[in-house]
């Protein structure tokens, strides 16, 4: 699992680090002293997992949890018992009080692990895969059958994915890097945090954007430099 830490102490943040490094299972993708930091780095980069202070100044931990997708797991650390409470409200996976221990940090890591992968099986369910020609998409309880070739893109919005065609929008409930997983690389590209597009229906682009026929797509700065590098080799 993608991680990363965002908590105003330093110490508070070396300590998280130093346990992260001891469970295998965990990447630590990240650091930050404050939300508004941590929610850019969100922007371009997976994460499956934060470790989030609550008493931040500027954007509270609270307030945090509440702006990111569903998928992405909170677990609370901070010096203040108190909070308990609001963490529930947020659906946050633990809360750890300061200073935190080894064995119950991974315990909680545990309970996130478990919730992470019913997650995906949730997400999977939705999308069947059939060949390397089309899939089953399941949207208002029904499976639409969909075929690569009649993508034109598809779009991540929180905890849904947006799978455009050229005259119908299917809506389902998954994450956009779980379906990249089931498309056909030599077709698809990702192209941005929330984008994945069909490279056989690109009309023309520059250096910031891709178009499809009356849609225009923004490539991303962690994507751009693979978005030419890949898409130029195969023309």
């Amino acid at each position: 699992m993608n991680c990363i830490i965002v908590d105003d102490e330093p110490l508070a943040r070396e300590a998280i680090e130093l346990l992260t490094g001891e469970n295998t299972r965990l990447k630590l993708t990240g650091t930050f002293n404050n939300a508004l930091s941590a929610s850019r780095f969100m922007e371009d980069n997976p994460v499956d997992l934060v470790f989030l202070d609550i008493q931040m100044p500027g954007i509270t931990g609270i307030e945090f949890a509440r702006a990111i997708p569903r998928r992405t797991l909170v677990i609370f650390t901070t010096a203040y018992t108190e909070y308990a409470l609001d963490s529930y409200e947020v659906d946050a996976i633990d809360y750890l009080v300061k200073p935190v221990e080894a064995e119950r940090f991974q315990k909680a890591v545990e309970k996130a692990m478990i919730y992470h992968a019913l997650l995906l099986q949730e997400e999977k369910e939705n999308i069947e895969p059939v060949d390397n020609e089309f899939f089953f998409v399941k949207s208002d309880r029904r499976y639409f059958k969909v075929n690569f070739k009649d993508i034109l893109f598809i779009e991540g919005l929180k905890d849904y994915v947006i799978i455009q065609l050229a005259d119908q929008r299917i809506i389902t409930r998954m994450n956009l890097k779980t379906t990249y997983e089931l498309l056909p690389k030599k077709d698809f590209l990702r192209v941005n945090k929330s984008y994945i597009v069909n490279t056989n229906h690109i009309d023309s682009f520059d250096n910031n954007d891709i178009f499809i026929g009356n849609y225009e797509i923004a490539i991303g700065n962690t994507y751009r430099d693979s978005f030419f590098d890949t898409f130029m080799k195969r023309g």
